[in-house]
């Protein structure tokens, strides 16, 4: 049976009061929670490090589901891993060698997931879909919160759906970009498992945005 996986994302959270962000994720059912990670290099936006990142496990035993948009990630494989997170994804043109990359996160004790962008072809991540634990399909450029969600990615959910059942392989499928209560549905059909939300759970009652997107989820 297929395990669906809420994962509200930090970036949209108070910066200011991230204890008390994290125990009201907590007060929910959701199973992760994502943390992005951004450099002003790979993307144009900056957020924090694994400094943060090591803040905020003091406050939180959910599992950090890092996602990195950064330069040449693996230089910082083991302080993620150091500062608790459970899982660092990173993106196919953020290095050079993304095969030995992944092979370094594993090696520290952490999930590797590989991330496509739009504009990113689902051919360039196959070669390394046996290493990894999850697939993150981007469904907004990477940089910034509160995006509109692009429905044609969706076909590249499909796509790396279809790869997965062909290869026999078990690795989750995420997405992540202006995921709501209608948008979370196109995902799930399209194959998709873990559900990253960040504007549309955190500008609102956030319990009752995690019940409306289990409810979608149900439907």
């Amino acid at each position: 049976m297929v395990k669906y996986k809420i994962a509200p994302s930090i970036l949209s959270a108070d910066y200011a009061n991230f204890a008390s962000e994290l125990r009201r994720i907590e007060e929910t059912d959701v199973e992760y929670v994502h943390i992005d990670i951004m450099d002003g290099q790979f993307v144009p936006n900056i957020t924090f490090g694994a400094g943060v990142v090591a803040s905020m496990r003091q406050h939180s035993k959910l599992f950090f589901d890092c996602h990195l948009m950064i330069v040449n990630p693996e230089r910082y494989v083991e302080e993620f891993a150091q500062a608790g997170a459970d899982m660092m994804t990173i993106h196919v043109e953020s290095t050079p060698h993304i095969h030995g990359a992944l092979q370094k996160i594993k090696a520290a004790g952490m999930k590797a997931g590989v991330v496509i962008n739009p504009g990113t072809p689902v051919e360039m991540v196959e070669s390394v879909l046996e290493l990894v634990d999850q697939v993150l399909v981007m469904t907004v450029n990477p940089g910034f919160g509160g995006q509109a969600f692009i429905p044609e990615m969706m076909s590249k959910v499909e796509k790396v759906a279809a790869l997965r059942e062909a290869k026999g392989l078990a690795f989750d499928i995420e997405v992540d970009g202006g995921i709501d209560h209608e948008t979370i549905k196109l995902a799930k059909k399209a194959g998709a498992n873990v559900f990253v939300a960040g504007s549309y759970l955190f500008k609102d009652d956030f319990k009752a945005r995690v019940a409306a997107l289990r409810e979608a989820l149900n439907d």
